[in-house]
């Protein structure tokens, strides 16, 4: 597992951190049941505040990415195999309303885009 952080970027800490995991888990990288450093360790190694890596783990374990299991730690989650498949899952259902409302496929992506910059 390969981590950095700019700190340097306008993106926060917690979510450069967030991010990585999360495409790492998505690709394969990081298969199910990869233990993951602990809170502590991976701050220490990045250089940053523990809380920081903290709120990236909790929002890991909220999308269903990770499974924390008490002193035992945190692990890559069995459901990180089908966070892809939600996606366009929920993607294919937005289509489906923005063509039914009659929102045209550039107003689509455009709702889209900014919701994802927020």
């Amino acid at each position: 597992m390969i981590i950095s952080v700019d700190a340097d970027s306008k993106v926060p800490p917690y979510e450069q951190v967030r991010s990585e995991l999360a495409r790492q888990i998505n690709d394969g990288t990081l298969a199910v049941g990869t233990k993951l450093p602990t809170v502590r360790r991976l701050a220490a190694d990045l250089g940053i505040a523990p809380n920081t890596i903290a709120r990236a783990y909790r929002e890991l374990e909220e999308a269903g990415l990770i499974e924390t299991r008490g002193r035992a730690g945190s692990f890559v989650g069995s459901s990180g195999d089908t966070s892809r498949q939600r996606v366009r899952e929920a993607a294919a259902e937005y289509a489906a309303v923005a063509h039914r409302m009659g929102i045209g496929p550039d107003e689509a992506l455009a709702i889209v885009t900014a919701a994802l910059r927020s």
